[in-house]
């Protein structure tokens, strides 16, 4: 049943949208621009706008299972789509990738996706996460460790992915844009941000600048 969603909505219409009517009838009138491309998973705790206190209008959001993003010439082209249409058409100025610690898709990746061979599509799209798997487990032999590097090195194969569509390239050059790699903490609420420079990922409350 739907019915609490249905409830749910009536009080949007009763709080938030009263309230905001205005608002939201600009937002309507001069369409939209965003100031971030947010590719994010499917997991129903990460709640992009939630994590990030956006309004409407400030995320253009992708989100798939595991927070993939295929290269280019992939023959899925549902994600490189949005990201020539937030890209070419929006004029995003950022560009985020945020996995969260936990996920279940990268764990499947680490357990082997051949156990997933009866979910056809689930076991062809998780191959794109099984590279995160085997290169964290280069990195780490400590269990305890492992789901949290793979989730952070599949964040980081996605924004290598990125780079393969020349629009991404071309605006990062002149410096139109810049590309940014998030794990979320669900247990804590925390965010760790991939820092170029020291190439790892740290609290946000750490950096100095995003």
């Amino acid at each position: 049943m739907t019915k609490h969603l249905l409830s749910g909505h009536a009080r949007f219409r009763a709080e938030y949208f009263n309230n905001e009517a205005a608002f939201l009838r600009e937002l309507a009138a001069r369409g939209q621009n965003p100031s971030a491309l947010y590719v994010g998973c499917s997991d129903s705790r990460v709640v992009p706008e939630l994590l990030t206190s956006s309004a409407p209008g400030e995320l253009f959001v992708v989100r798939n299972i595991a927070n993939v993003v295929p290269p280019l010439a992939h023959p899925d082209c549902s994600v490189g789509a949005a990201i020539d249409y937030a890209v070419e058409v929006l004029e995003v100025p950022h560009i985020i990738v945020c996995g969260h610690d936990g996920c279940g898709g990268v764990k499947a990746a680490l357990d082997g996706v051949d156990n997933l061979k009866h979910l056809s599509s689930l076991h062809e799209w998780l191959g794109l996460a099984v590279n995160a798997a085997d290169t964290a487990r280069a990195l780490t032999s400590d269990p305890a460790e492992l789901l949290r590097v793979a989730v952070e090195e599949n964040v980081l194969d996605s924004m290598e992915s990125f780079l393969t569509f020349p629009c991404i390239e071309k605006r990062l050059v002149n410096g139109t844009l810049a590309l940014h790699g998030w794990v979320y903490d669900l247990e804590h609420g925390a965010l760790r941000v991939y820092d170029s420079n020291t190439q790892e990922f740290v609290l946000a409350d750490q950096l100095t600048q995003l």
